[in-house]
């Protein structure tokens, strides 16, 4: 079957970084845009970011906006979420989803995505 897995996911004292990172199984993802969601205890699904599947045009979301930085190395088959000044407040499981094509735009909805992975877990505490 076609999967997302992620990983990079851990525990980082606030103002710490991390790396999360979405690798395909079963397709290849540069036909695909990929969306990050994440989502706390007890709160809904917030969208993150997401990168076209041509790689030419990303979204932020404002909480996350020139903190976090997604890219796609089409050569590993993955897509990344750089994670850079983390906050408490971003502590949440956080998702990959590749919906097919998109190519020159990518939309932070959830019902877009046709395809999710598990999820990683993400903790920022001191």
């Amino acid at each position: 079957q076609l999967q997302l897995v992620e990983s990079g996911g851990g525990l980082v004292q606030p103002g710490g970084s991390l790396r999360l990172s979405c690798a395909a199984s079963g397709f290849t993802l540069d036909d695909y845009a990929i969306g990050w969601f994440r989502q706390a205890p007890g709160k809904e699904r917030e969208a993150v970011s997401c990168i076209s599947s041509s790689g030419g045009s990303t979204n932020y979301a404002d909480p996350v906006k020139s903190r976090f930085t997604i890219s796609r190395d089409n050569a590993k088959n993955t897509v990344y979420l750089q994670m850079n000044s983390l906050k408490p407040e971003d502590t949440a499981v956080y998702y990959c989803a590749a919906v097919r094509n998109f190519q020159r735009v990518c939309l932070i909805r959830g019902w877009v995505y046709d395809y999710w992975g598990q999820g990683t877990q993400v903790t920022v505490s001191s």
